[in-house]
Order: structure tokens, then C-alpha cells, then sequence
């Protein structure tokens, strides 16, 4: 069984491998991928973005752990979701909003029962005492209905999805900015203006209005430093710099405003 990791621990303390720790010794044969101990501390959106870009990667029955948890401790819930074939174990705190957004009919489920958990329970660290343990059992063949209730009252973030002004342009926001600098927003490409295919884009963001759509990064004919649109890989509009950070050269961050509009005939 295939189990990921997701958290913003970081790699320099011992955090990551005690989880790891934890799911080999109930079984030394799953396999264990990290996607990244690299988001930002306490960024939630961070990490709900990463989870909803990556996830549809992952083969079916693949047990996705995220660890985001800046209220660890507190009367937050523990919580399984189960959508799109894949199980995703981590805090009730938005970190599985964007998946669930996107996946029909999301069940989620309160990890209320405490036998599935390490004990002592540390009021630190529930990625190693909750969440490894629980993903553990989850691999081993251990049925999601049996670890708690269902529920429908848990935290969601606000949807990426972007809303279209009466004039047909499209208001969205930043909502991943990766170590590249490039911005990612929330439009899709169902997302565009009527007429916009044919025509072109313009995207006002940071100040600036940017006209160029690339296919790629290295374009021919580009400037260093040049900013331009692209549609990233997470199938979401991207505005990057030529060999150089957008965000830098913007002055934006996630949950900056992004405005899209067609080019005027």
C-alpha cells in the first residue's frame, strides 16, 4: 500500500521520520512518498493547494497524510476523508478543502476512536501519535467505517474558483506562489471570457497588465526578466517571469487579487 506525506515540518528535526517510524513498524512493506516537508509553517492553503495539484497523480487506494496543523491540541477534529479513490488523513482544518471541492461526492469521517491512535497521545504531535498510526491501519486493511462517524460540518476553505463580472472578465486571486516566484491563480480554462480564446487574454495583477500568453517557459523571442502568462501544470493560469520571480517583481502573494480579461476587439 502506498502512503504520502505531506506536512510543514521540514526536514531538519526528527518530525518526518518519527511518522515514518510509526507506519514501518506496523508494517516495514508500505511505501512511504513525500511530497513535500516543505510548506510554508501554519500555511494551510499551502498545503491544500499541493494536496488538490498532486493528488490525481497518485494510483486509487493511495492514503494521503497531510500534516498542517497549527491547532494541534485544541478541540479541532482529527478527520479520514475519502474522495476521487484516495483517503486523506490529517487535522479538520481546510487542509482537504480543495480535494473535496473537486471530487464528486467526498465522504469524511471523524477519527473518533482512539484504539487506532499511538498513546500516549503527545498534544504536540498528533501527525505521529494520530494521523501515522491511522494511516498505518488504513494500509494494513483496516476499513474506514470502523474508525469513527461520518460528518458534513467540516472546515472548508473558500473555493478557488473565480467569479465573472457583468462585462464578461473573470476576478480571481493568487493562490500558490511556488519557489520559482510564479504566481499561480485560481482560473482554469473553463474559467475564460467569452471570446477570449480567439482573441487573446489581458491579466491585471500587482499594478501591471500583462498581454503575452506563452506555451512554454523558453519561449522564443523573450526578455529576461519579462512578464507573461502561462497555464501551469496544475491546469490553473500561471503569470511567471523570464528567469526571474514574478511574485518579486509584482510585489504579490497569495490571496492578491487577479483580474482576467479578453483583449478589447
Amino acid at each position: 500500500m502506498l502512503v504520502t506525506l505531506l506536512t510543514d515540518f521540514g526536514t531538519a528535526d526528527y518530525y518526518v521520520a518519527a511518522m515514518k517510524g510509526v507506519i514501518l513498524s506496523r508494517d516495514p512493506r508500505i511505501r512511504l512518498v513525500d511530497v513535500s516537508h516543505d510548506v510554508p509553517p501554519h500555511d494551510v492553503r499551502a498545503g491544500a493547494f499541493t494536496l488538490m495539484a498532486v493528488h490525481r497523480t497518485f494510483p486509487p487506494g493511495t492514503i494521503h497524510v497531510g500534516v498542517v496543523d497549527p491547532g494541534v491540541g485544541s478541540a479541532r477534529r482529527p478527520i479520514l476523508a475519502i474522495a476521487g479513490g484516495q483517503l486523506f488523513v490529517g487535522p479538520d482544518n481546510g487542509l482537504f478543502s480543495h480535494v473535496l471541492d473537486r471530487e464528486p461526492h467526498p465522504r469524511v469521517v471523524h477519527l473518533s476512536d482512539p484504539g487506532f491512535f499511538r498513546h500516549p497521545v503527545s498534544p504536540t504531535f498528533h501527525g505521529r501519535d494520530v494521523f501515522a498510526p491511522v494511516a498505518a491501519a488504513l494500509a494494513t486493511g483496516t476499513d474506514p467505517g470502523a474508525m469513527g462517524e461520518e460528518i458534513t460540518d467540516f472546515v472548508r476553505l473558500d473555493p478557488i474558483a473565480p467569479r465573472r463580472d457583468p462585462d464578461g472578465g473573470v476576478r480571481a486571486s493568487v493562490v500558490h506562489v511556488d519557489r520559482f516566484g510564479n504566481c499561480v491563480t485560481g482560473i482554469s480554462r473553463d474559467d475564460l471570457p467569452p471570446g477570449a480564446g480567439g482573441r487573446g487574454i489581458r491579466v491585471e495583477i500587482g499594478g501591471r497588465e500583462i498581454r503575452v500568453l506563452r506555451r512554454y517557459f523558453a519561449e522564443e523571442g523573450a526578455e529576461e526578466g519579462e512578464l507573461f502568462a502561462i497555464w501551469g501544470s496544475a491546469g490553473l493560469l500561471e503569470i511567471a517571469a523570464d528567469r526571474d520571480s514574478a511574485a518579486r517583481r509584482l510585489g504579490v502573494r497569495p490571496g492578491d487579487p487577479v483580474r482576467l480579461l479578453p483583449l478589447p476587439r
